[in-house]
């Protein structure tokens, strides 16, 4: 009797204080998640690989189900556990990418998957992501001394190997993706922006040099080239992509009625907008972006309320990372940015990266509620 009115009063506080706006948010995006991965997404995947029309669907349920308990498990958890949490996951899934150059599975040219036996296939820095935002939070947040310039150089540290292990895969996407938000955390911190500069100068020629001068990453090069000559076939698959948005019109062929699927090897993942669009229509992809941006909004208005400042740092780089992907999918399949392999949170199918989308959902509700 007691252990039931402890969970009554439990189920009751955390309802109570949780941001239900936020929540709702999260949910309608996994709702329309599921949707899409019945009638759509999975189909695709199933039709690709030769398996049973729901076998993805129910794999992508299944992903659903543990999101879900990873977004309840990190809402309702006190902040403490969170960096102890944090700090254990972050060197363990550090390890698990220190491992992809070894052991990794290579996929179309690029490693970047662990196949481990009575395990499922996984991408590790998905995993990796969430922790280390609450790892470089931490450190540059933290009051043990006043010069920022020691902590940025600190977080520099812990940064840098992860970059290089994932332009050894090679993935620049995601390279990309986790130096623009460490380059914001830091930012948001009080850098001097000479130096800010310099960071990024001193990355982007870095990058170039690679791309440019190192034969295995020629093939970044090329779909750089390609994207600036728009008659180049390297540009087949993001063509195809804008074509079937533009074809799709306000409301959409209709369910079933898209072609992008036939045409395009990562529709179901890289290209879902574009499925989505071509099915649906651009209506339903502006309804989409709204959600994602009154998230931002909301979550930047909670922000100023948070007085610890690694807690403020937590905040702005589980959303930054959830906004940053969102834009770089969308780009990609309106050809605003070269072809890189980025999935849509909570809408793409793909269970490491639901279940890393679901931990800063699980973040960003706990640190903004009341």
């Amino acid at each position: 009797m007691e252990n039931k009115k402890y969970y009554n009063n439990f189920i009751y506080d955390w309802w109570k204080n949780i941001d239900k706006v936020i929540l709702f948010l999260f949910i309608t995006l996994i709702i329309l998640g599921i949707f899409f991965s019945l009638v759509s997404t999975s189909l695709i995947a199933s039709s690709k690989f030769g398996t049973n029309n729901y076998y993805f669907f129910l794999r992508h349920i299944i992903y659903i189900s543990l999101g879900l308990i990873l977004i309840i498990f990190f809402s309702v958890i006190d902040e403490k556990k969170i960096y102890i949490i944090a700090t254990l996951f972050f060197f363990i899934f550090f390890i698990s990418l220190l491992l992809v150059p070894i052991f990794g599975s290579e996929i179309k040219g690029s490693r970047r998957w662990l196949d481990f036996p009575f395990l499922p296939r996984f991408q590790p820095i998905e995993f990796l992501k969430p922790f280390l935002i609450i790892f470089l939070s931490l450190i540059i947040g933290s009051r043990f001394t006043s010069n920022n310039y020691f902590k940025f150089l600190l977080s520099a540290l812990i940064v840098l190997p992860i970059l290089i292990l994932l332009v050894l895969q090679p993935d620049i996407g995601q390279t990309l993706l986790i130096s623009s938000v460490w380059l914001s955390l830091i930012f948001v911190s009080g850098i001097n922006l000479y130096f800010l500069n310099f960071l990024i100068f001193f990355s982007l020629s870095i990058l170039s040099y690679l791309i440019f001068y190192i034969p295995k990453f020629s093939y970044i090069k090329f779909r750089i080239s390609n994207f600036f000559d728009l008659s180049s076939k390297g540009n087949y698959q993001s063509q195809k992509a804008t074509d079937a948005i533009v074809d799709g019109g306000f409301f959409g062929k209709g369910i079933g009625e898209g072609i992008l699927n036939a045409r395009v090897p990562e529709a179901h993942t890289d290209y879902v907008i574009s499925v989505i669009s071509e099915e649906f229509g651009i209506l339903l992809i502006l309804f989409i972006l709204m959600i994602f941006l009154i998230l931002i909004f909301k979550v930047f208005k909670k922000i100023p309320n948070e007085k610890n400042n690694s807690n403020k740092l937590i905040l702005i780089g589980s959303i930054l990372l959830i906004i940053f992907q969102v834009l770089i999918h969308v780009g990609v399949n309106i050809r605003l940015l070269p072809t890189t392999g980025m999935t849509l949170p909570f809408l793409s199918y793909g269970g490491s990266s639901l279940l890393s989308c679901s931990i800063l959902a699980g973040l960003i509700l706990n640190f903004t509620k009341r």
